[in-house]
């Protein structure tokens, strides 16, 4: 995909490299982004001897199922593959958010490896396996995966279509796959930056550590009011206090930014099936033409992918995609029966923070406030128990059926309980 200026790397342009790509030029790219990660280890975050805080949604096996299908998982013993770990801040909470998984990660960097070793042995995510090896040789891992997670990689690969095919032949029927990738109008003064700090390194370009002093001195010298100065002190410099985070940004020597359509024929290259991006809030149009009926109809009868583009070039401050792929057959629940949700068993979101409140952070951590009726059936969703929703709702003070079962719809929609489907039908009434 062009950029409005010519990028840094010619490599930025391209969704994938093309069919004649040669062997050596794709070895070449990797070699220069192992000594990247080599010499600045990313994510840099500190190892501690303890679980890490909080949580992320999108790595918890029930929560990501759940998002993806609206319901709860069989089972919880699953195998997860963290493709591209880094320094395995992402594996260790992929062990310990998920206590029934086996974890195996894989990164390019020996010395990436090394670190995310060390971190899950200081804080007892003894669940994991790490192979220092290409995702191109991921068919070299033994077995299949119900969950993959690709965080920041795949945009830094020499051939991303050769990544995300070669990933997707070890996904699970019925599995999951996590996938986050860089959006490049959200980072146009980013490119232009890189395209920077490359000229005025010359023939020095690929020591990277030159690459950050340069950046430093470029961004301290440029006038206050430049774009280029103040979208780094606005949106980047907090997490670019530290070199790592820095040289990962401005001096990587591979990245592919990708708009909505050159994602999806990314996407389609997986031969794997589109099941949502994790952030479908931003894709509502209403919260940009909600104000215009007629906008909003002539949308409305676009295809869907049309309907992103839309979005993404009226908002254009989106600086990635992070999104779920599935391998069919990928089973869908729907709540619409009344008696198929009466039989079901609800449990709390395992991604919630500030409970037992009626207003907690929810899996996105954001506050939500929730009714006195909705307080008192989230309370009784106790996994010990395994009460159905017709048990709970016989126990709580509720209005009509009707009335209740939209509120435990409502509940299940907001990703605030997760419901686990049995054979067991009801005719209890309220």
């Amino acid at each position: 995909m062009q950029p409005t200026q010519p990028p840094a790397n010619p490599q930025t342009n391209l969704p994938g490299l093309s069919a004649d790509a040669s062997t050596t030029d794709t070895a070449a790219v990797s070699s220069a982004v192992a000594k990247l990660y080599d010499a600045y280890p990313f994510p840099p975050e500190p190892l501690l001897d303890e679980v890490p805080p909080g949580y992320n949604w999108r790595w918890t096996w029930p929560a990501a199922y759940s998002f993806c299908t609206g319901r709860k998982p069989e089972t919880n013993s699953v195998r997860i593959l963290d493709a591209g770990c880094g320094t395995g801040v992402s594996t260790e909470y992929l062990v310990h958010l998920n206590p029934g998984a086996e974890v195996v990660g894989i990164d390019l960097s020996a010395g990436a490896i090394a670190v995310a070793k060390e971190r899950c042995q200081r804080s007892g995510a003894d669940r994991v396996t790490f192979y220092n090896t290409s995702i191109y040789d991921v068919d070299q891992i033994p077995g299949e995966f119900d969950l993959i997670n690709c965080v920041g990689v795949l945009h830094h690969m020499p051939d991303p279509i050769r990544g995300i095919q070669a990933l997707a032949q070890k996904l699970k029927p019925g599995g999951i796959f996590h996938i986050f990738v860089y959006a490049e109008l959200g980072r146009w003064e980013i490119q232009l930056t890189q395209e920077a700090i490359a000229l005025l390194q010359g023939d020095r370009r690929g020591d990277y550590k030159d690459g950050v002093a340069v950046g430093r001195t470029l961004f301290s010298s440029l006038p206050t009011e430049n774009r280029l100065r103040k979208r780094e002190e606005t949106r980047w410099s907090l997490e670019n206090q530290r070199d790592e985070c820095f040289a990962d940004m401005y001096v990587h020597p591979q990245e592919i930014d990708y708009n909505v359509k050159t994602l999806f024929d990314l996407i389609d290259a997986s031969r794997l099936d589109f099941v949502g991006f994790s952030n479908p809030q931003y894709w509502d149009l209403s919260r940009l033409i909600g104000t215009a009926p007629d906008l909003i109809a002539r949308a409305a009868q676009m295809n869907e992918r049309d309907r992103y583009r839309l979005t993404e070039v009226l908002d254009p401050e989106l600086t990635h995609f992070e999104f779920f792929l599935s391998r069919p057959p990928l089973a869908l629940a729907d709540w619409g029966d009344d008696e198929t949700l009466l039989a079901a068993i609800p449990e709390r979101h395992p991604c919630i923070e500030g409970w037992p409140s009626r207003s907690f952070f929810n899996y996105d951590y954001q506050v939500v406030s929730i009714s006195e009726a909705e307080f008192a059936f989230m309370e009784k969703c106790n996994p010990a128990q395994a009460l159905s929703v017709a048990e709970i709702l016989t126990q709580i003070d509720v209005q009509a059926q009707t009335e209740a079962l939209e509120m435990v719809r409502s509940l299940q929609n907001r990703q605030l309980i997760l419901l686990a489907p049995t054979e067991k039908k009801t005719t209890a009434s309220y």
